[in-house]
């Protein structure tokens, strides 16, 4: 069955699928990721027992808010990711923001949001940076909120577990060794790597996980799936967790122009985004560790 129809949209079985999808998540499924539809639930069809892509649909309807759906869901979720990706991104975070939340904060509490963190390589590549300067932030309590829609990503980046693959993306040779140990033909994280990040499944359109305001947002790569007007209301998520020294980096294809009044440009740190002035700061309690 084809996804699209020859004159553009959806149709049938990818119809209803892609209704779930953006109902579930508010991600509008692209042309692109249509026509891939059928390759990324074949696994869902397998362990379902179910001949095609028509049957599952059939199926979705009829069982709503079951265990399928949120297998369907996890199956079209996009979870790309990739230990330091955009490496010129962590220079600059190491380089140039962290010292600067350092010299700026009082309290020594340094607090980072990765939102869509997909499978953790984003959040735990933070991590690493942060325990290789460790001598700089001797006597700093340091938390790492790291929250997806997708259970799956979010089971995976917990459990600290890659494949060779995946530490071969981006990963250096000394910090695989420093921080992770072999388990079977994967890696697994360290203990210490794995007690600094709080990883919760979480949606970022009825947001229960982020307490109080970090000085660090990553929010990449999260708003191109999303409606214009999706896109507000995840960035006036953003600014209620935000204060007016927070730094706020988006994907390499996105921006706040026009997408609101809550952020601008950052005036040092290229490609960021600052709260815009007058904005009230967020109430809240610190964030619920684990571990």
């Amino acid at each position: 069955m084809s996804a699209s129809s020859p004159g553009g949209g959806l149709q049938g079985a990818a119809r209803i699928l892609s209704g779930l999808l953006e109902a579930r998540t508010g991600q509008v499924l692209s042309e692109g990721r249509a026509w891939r539809m059928e390759t990324a639930l074949r696994p869902v069809m397998r362990a379902h027992d179910l001949r095609d892509i028509d049957d599952l649909a059939a199926q979705v309807l009829r069982k709503r808010n079951s265990p399928l759906e949120a297998d369907v869901v996890n199956a079209l979720l996009n979870n790309e990711s990739s230990f330091f990706r955009d490496l010129q991104i962590f220079d600059m975070i190491h380089r140039q923001i962290l010292p600067h939340i350092r010299a700026e904060k009082k309290d020594r509490t340094l607090r980072i949001w990765s939102a869509g963190c997909s499978t953790g390589q984003e959040a735990y590549s933070l991590a690493i940076r942060l325990r290789n300067d460790a001598a700089r932030w001797q006597g700093w309590r340091i938390e790492i909120l790291a929250t997806d829609i997708s259970t799956a990503a979010i089971d995976q980046a917990r459990s600290g577990v890659f494949s060779q693959m995946d530490v071969q993306r981006g990963l250096g040779v000394g910090d695989l060794i420093k921080w992770f140990a072999p388990h079977g033909e994967e890696w697994c994280a360290s203990p210490e790597l794995r007690r600094m990040i709080d990883f919760r499944h979480d949606n970022l359109f009825d947001a229960r996980a982020p307490q109080g305001d970090y000085d660090l947002i990553l929010c990449r790569n999260v708003l191109l799936y999303f409606t214009p007007e999706r896109c507000q209301a995840v960035l006036g998520l953003l600014s209620r967790h935000s204060h007016a020294q927070s730094v706020l980096l988006l994907g390499a294809g996105e921006t706040v122009i026009g997408q609101g009044e809550e952020f601008m440009p950052h005036p040092e740190f290229r490609g960021s985004y600052v709260r815009k002035v007058g904005l009230p700061d967020v109430a809240g309690g610190p964030m619920r560790r684990t571990g």
